[in-house]
């Protein structure tokens, strides 16, 4: 698992780090969730839940 982004909302050069590493993860996931997690202001980490699914002879449309 990839080490915890941490960014300072409140400085505006952090502001397009954290839309960047967004976008990133948004570019490379297919079907999930994208959770950020806000401390006193900062974005203490931004986690990426992936889902996979498996098809098999029973749930085959």
């Amino acid at each position: 698992m990839d080490k915890p982004i941490k960014f300072d909302l409140s400085k505006p050069e952090n502001h397009n780090e954290i839309a960047i590493q967004i976008l990133s993860i948004l570019q490379d996931i297919r079907f999930g969730s994208i959770e950020i997690v806000v401390h006193d202001g900062r974005v203490v980490q931004i986690d990426k839940h992936e889902k996979y699914r498996i098809k098999t002879g029973h749930n085959k449309q």
